[in-house]
């Protein structure tokens, strides 16, 4: 992905550094309000997907990871921003909001394993 282009690498590397402070700040606040599961599970998804957002951004290359990158980038961005509106404003962003982010999530793991599987030699 970084290598194909530029402006895609650089979004993805900006959207996986802002899904980490997202998640480091949702810790911090989860830690400070014990009853909040959402900010526990924005804080989960977000700090395990950051990373990997990263990793895609700057080793991925080809049609696949850029799928899974896709996938991935926006169901954190769809699942954990979900959360945080129902967390701060008391409503989700729209009905099915959660699973449909929670789907693309999979989806980016299971498209990074076919690739993995299905990959051509050299």
């Amino acid at each position: 992905m970084a290598g194909e282009t530029d402006g895609m690498g650089r979004l993805v590397l900006g959207v996986a550094g802002l899904v980490g402070a997202v998640g480091v700040a949702a810790a911090a606040a989860a830690s400070h309000d014990g009853n909040s599961r959402s900010l526990a599970a924005i804080a989960a998804i977000c700090l395990a997907h950051g990373p990997a957002l990263l990793a895609l951004a700057l080793a991925g290359r080809g049609r696949v990871l850029s799928l899974a990158t896709l996938l991935l980038a926006a169901g954190t961005l769809v699942f954990a921003g979900d959360l945080g509106m129902r967390e701060w404003l008391g409503h989700g962003l729209f009905p099915g909001a959660a699973p449909l982010g929670g789907a693309g999530l999979i989806g980016g793991w299971l498209v990074i394993v076919a690739g993995a599987l299905f990959r051509r030699a050299g």
